[in-house]
């Protein structure tokens, strides 16, 4: 019996009783069968934040040809389905929820949070896998894992234990990207640079023993603190005869030598540099290669520590603001000059990340790169 094609597709008569045949005929569950050849795709556990945008549509559409094509091709293919519990990102959005009704975290206690973050993990992850059968994906459902799964915490375990064993696993201190809102590092990724109006404040260090001194500019005084010395290009010829010498380190009661280290650039700002090795990255090279002391001077929520002196226990930001009223002050202030600069956010609570020194634990890459970077280089 004829019928009339409907003159434009309604994908809601079909899309959901095609892909639920698919599933019921269990066409994209990978058995395990030692004749064929296998081939598999890991998904990129999409976090448990919220729901799919466009670039997981494309993403997983393009992971979705790939493993089609090999089943085609006769292959074992599978497609390994997840989600990623994200913690930290995750707690913001929760945390942001809760704010909404008037509830504080603190106020739920360690017990009653985490029962609302496995209640977040059933409605956003459920949502996410809904979107990924929404859009077609043939993954295989019947081995879908989330991150904090039992046997995925075991893995993780183990392996750590075993590139531990290996001495592939060290811990050592570098600079790392700290947020102090959520109290954790961040990797480079996870920053988000944005261009600020913002200030070069030009300061006096004075020579010890003389009337003379030596300008530094820098756009974050408050680490003043954690000066460890000024760094002058050796070629620099106005500064040649102060190498070695003493300055006294304006607010403290402290001392630091003038260096001489080719990383500083002559013909930007006065020639001299601060060198705060546990507040910046460069400075932390400066300070490696001539065993420079350390000194961290805020705490984890960017209040200003001991270091610090009088300002102790003030904010970052108001330390700033008091303290170069103190060197105005004192004749030790020069000027202040206007600057943009990229200032480093946190991607999840838009926060100005903090620079600081850190005990992290790493991984030696070199071991488990050199297999990739040969068989690239051989063609392999």
């Amino acid at each position: 019996m004829a019928k009339e094609l409907a003159k434009s597709y309604s994908p809601k008569d079909f899309e959901d009783r095609i892909y639920k045949s698919w599933l019921d005929g269990k066409y994209f569950h990978a058995k395990c069968e030692m004749d064929k050849e296998t081939y598999t795709i890991v998904i990129p556990p999409p976090n448990i934040t919220g729901q799919l945008h466009m670039g997981h549509a494309l993403d997983n559409t393009l992971q979705d040809i790939l493993i089609r094509f090999k089943r085609m091709q006769g292959y074992n293919a599978l497609w390994q389905p997840g989600t990623d519990h994200a913690s930290i990102a995750t707690e913001v959005k929760i945390i942001e929820t809760l704010k909404s009704q008037g509830i504080d975290k603190a106020d739920l206690g360690r017990d009653g949070f985490l029962e609302r973050a496995w209640e977040w993990k059933k409605e956003y992850g459920g949502r996410i896998i809904s979107q990924l059968k929404k859009l077609g994906s043939s993954c295989d459902w019947d081995r879908e894992r989330f991150t904090m799964d039992e046997g995925c915490n075991k893995a993780v375990t183990e392996v750590f234990c075993k590139m531990h064993e290996k001495g592939w696993i060290y811990k050592g201190s570098r600079i790392i990207n700290w947020c102090p809102v959520c109290n954790t590092s961040i990797s480079d990724a996870e920053v988000e640079y944005e261009e600020q109006a913002g200030h070069f404040w030009h300061i006096k260090y004075p020579v010890k023993g003389s009337d003379e001194f030596v300008i530094i500019a820098t756009t974050r005084p408050e680490t003043l603190f954690g000066d460890t010395a000024v760094a002058v290009n050796p070629e620099d010829e106005r500064y040649t005869h102060l190498i070695g010498k003493t300055l006294c380190l304006p607010l403290t009661d402290r001392e630091i030598p003038v260096i001489a280290d080719e990383y500083v650039d002559k013909e930007f700002g006065t020639g001299c540099v601060k060198i705060t090795p546990a507040h910046d990255p460069n400075d932390f090279e400066v300070g490696a290669r001539h065993d420079l002391a350390q000194i961290k001077v805020m705490n984890d929520d960017a209040t200003m520590n001991s270091y610090a002196g009088k300002y102790e226990g003030m904010d970052r930001y108001e330390c700033r603001k008091a303290m170069i009223a103190d060197l105005d002050e004192m004749g030790l202030l020069v000027k202040i000059e206007d600057h943009a600069h990229n200032v480093g956010q946190c991607y999840r609570c838009g926060t100005t990340v903090e620079p600081i020194v850190s005990k992290q634990w790493f991984v030696k890459m070199k071991p488990l790169a050199q297999p990739a970077i040969d068989a690239i280089k051989n063609g392999e």
